[in-house]
C-alpha cells in the first residue's frame, strides 16, 4: 500500500448540512486511516472547534485550523504557528467599519468577538465552540492567527480594499463564504500549510487528495495531485482549477463515497 495525505475542508465540504460528520464519513476515513494512509482536516475553524471531529473520527489526523494559521499534529502538539504581525493586527483591528460587521480575531486559546451574534453559534452546534465577547477597545494585538469580518459583501468589500491597501504584500485575504472576509499573515494559506505536512510526512503533492468548496479552498487544490471540487461549491472556485474534480454535494457525503470508490473500499 502506498500512502496517501486525504485533506479535507470541514464546512460545505467534509460536514452534512448539519455541520456535522456522517457516519459513512466517519466509517470511511477510518478504514483509510487504518490501511496506512494520512489523514488531515483542513479549516478556516479555530482548531479548539475542530478537536471535536478528530475525536469523533477516531483517528490519528493533523488539524490545520484558521486557514492554516496552527497545524496540530495527531496528539494535539502545535507542530506550526503563524501570527500576524502586531503592528497589522492593531491596524486590522482598528480599520473604519459599518456597524453591524462584526470583527472576530482568532488567538491561540480563543475565539474573540466585538459584539455577540448568537446566529453564528449554530455553525457550532456539533462541537460546542463559543465565542467570547470583548469590546474592540479591548483588544489586544498580540497572538492573532487571523481575523475574521462577517457582513454583507458590499461592506466586506470595502475592508477588503482598504487591507490590500494597507499592507497587501504582509497579508493574505480570502472568504470562506460570501459574509466571510478572512485575514492571515502573508504566505499563510491552507495550500502553504498542507505542503509542509507534505513535506514532514515525506509524501509528494502527487499522492495528496484534497476536497474543498470556497475561495480559502483555493491555494490546498492547486497544489494537490489531486483535487477535488463540491457541487456546491462557490461558482468562481472551479474555474480557477482546471484540473480538478467535480464531485457530488457536502449534504450526500460524496467526500467519503468517492473515497471508497477511489480507494476500492466497497469491492
Amino acid at each position: 500500500m502506498v500512502p496517501h495525505l486525504i485533506v479535507s475542508d470541514l464546512d460545505g465540504t467534509l460536514l452534512g448540512a448539519d455541520h456535522d460528520l456522517a457516519e459513512l464519513t466517519v466509517a470511511t476515513l477510518r478504514e483509510l486511516a487504518a490501511q496506512g494512509h494520512q489523514v488531515a482536516l483542513a479549516s478556516g475553524r479555530h482548531h479548539l472547534d475542530m478537536l471535536p471531529f478528530r475525536d469523533r473520527l477516531g483517528i490519528d489526523a493533523h488539524i490545520i485550523s484558521s486557514n492554516g494559521a496552527w497545524t496540530l499534529g495527531p496528539q494535539g502538539q502545535r507542530l506550526r504557528s503563524h501570527y500576524l504581525a502586531t503592528e497589522l493586527a492593531q491596524a486590522l483591528i482598528r480599520l473604519p467599519r459599518a456597524a453591524e460587521v462584526r470583527l472576530n480575531l482568532y488567538r491561540d486559546d480563543a475565539w474573540l468577538i466585538d459584539e455577540a451574534a448568537p446566529g453564528l453559534l449554530d455553525l457550532h452546534d456539533a462541537t460546542g465552540f463559543e465565542y467570547r465577547v470583548e469590546a474592540v477597545e479591548s483588544m489586544l494585538p498580540e497572538g492573532i492567527g487571523k481575523a475574521l469580518y462577517i457582513g454583507a459583501p458590499h461592506q466586506l468589500a470595502e475592508i477588503e480594499e482598504a487591507a490590500r491597501q494597507m499592507a497587501a504584500d504582509q497579508l493574505h485575504i480570502t472568504y470562506s463564504m460570501v459574509n466571510s472576509l478572512e485575514i492571515m499573515a502573508g504566505g499563510v494559506n491552507k495550500g502553504s500549510a498542507v505542503q509542509a505536512l507534505l513535506d514532514d510526512l515525506q509524501i509528494p503533492a502527487t499522492r495528496c487528495l484534497a476536497f474543498g468548496d470556497n475561495l480559502n479552498d483555493l491555494e490546498m487544490l492547486a497544489m494537490a495531485g489531486e483535487a477535488h471540487v463540491m457541487a456546491n461549491a462557490h461558482p468562481d472556485l472551479g474555474p480557477q482549477l482546471s484540473a480538478a474534480r467535480v464531485i457530488g454535494h457536502h449534504a450526500e457525503a460524496a467526500v467519503a463515497r468517492h473515497l471508497r470508490e477511489r480507494f476500492g473500499l466497497d469491492v
